[in-house]
């Protein structure tokens, strides 16, 4: 077989773990200061990337910037309420100026207002929407006029499984539209941007164990239930997202664009 095979040698003469590797990559993680935006932060500072943690809480913010210089990682904490106007522009001007480039931009932020249809008032309804899909918008266009600018950037936006089915017991209109709207606004960009080097993939976790989860007087007693409708038995860990965080970061995914990749133990295949 000849040498220039690149199977054998390695596209670009790299090996596969030295394709997922993010040496000298700069990156933005939204929501970053608890739960699944900590874990992506820490996946990426760990595969190389320079990391910006950005989230509405100082104290989270600078408790998460440390844990990633602790482990030799190049991070800055940038305390920022997302929904707040030009967010997105500032906070992505500040690791441009900070760093000399963005080639990652994970969104990550979000909330979720558990009440029923007929009792979701506006307020809510708007308050989600902001958070969830509106912020997105921002961060991607921000990030998005930087990374077109140079013909490359990863954009990776949190959705969830409540984009592909309707969880249950609980109930969230305004949550699961909001993750809808997610993905396809993924999915817009992602053909947007295809042919201009700018990737833009989510991730829709299923059920994740975090304290949003563990700490609601209003969600902890659905756990029981939950775990008859996951196929592996579990509830799905922050540390069972990093892979991905990674994968859609790096190189190794540059032909893969507007995809949905869901992470939740099988659960919407029942």
């Amino acid at each position: 077989m000849s040498q220039q095979d690149a199977v054998v040698t390695g596209a670009g003469g790299r090996s596969i773990l030295e394709r997922m590797r993010l040496d000298g990559r700069r990156a933005i993680v939204t929501g970053a200061g608890q739960g699944i935006g900590r874990a992506f932060a820490h996946a990426l500072g760990e595969a190389g990337a320079r990391v910006a943690v950005v989230d509405r809480d100082g104290a989270r913010v600078e408790a998460v910037a440390a844990e990633l210089a602790a482990k030799g990682v190049e991070a800055v904490g940038l305390t920022c309420d997302v929904t707040a106007g030009d967010a997105a522009e500032r906070y992505v001007a500040d690791v441009v100026g900070r760093w000399g480039g963005l080639e990652i931009a994970v969104h990550n932020v979000g909330v979720n207002r558990n009440s029923a249809a007929e009792e979701t008032t506006a307020a809510e309804w708007e308050e989600v929407f902001a958070l969830n899909a509106r912020s997105v918008f921002d961060g991607c266009q921000a990030a998005g006029r930087v990374m077109l600018g140079k013909g490359y950037g990863k954009i990776v936006n949190t959705a969830s499984m409540a984009s592909l089915i309707v969880p249950h017991p609980q109930k969230q209109a305004a949550y699961n539209a909001s993750k809808a709207a997610v993905v396809g606004l993924t999915r817009t960009l992602a053909a947007e941007w295809a042919d201009r080097g700018v990737r833009v993939n989510c991730i829709s976790p299923g059920i994740i164990r975090t304290a949003l989860i563990e700490q609601s007087d209003e969600l902890r007693p659905l756990m029981e239930e939950w775990l008859t409708q996951i196929p592996q038995g579990r509830l799905g860990e922050v540390t069972d997202l990093q892979a991905a965080i990674v994968y859609l970061a790096g190189e190794g995914s540059d032909y893969m664009t507007g995809h949905n990749l869901v992470i939740e133990g099988g659960q919407t295949l029942w």
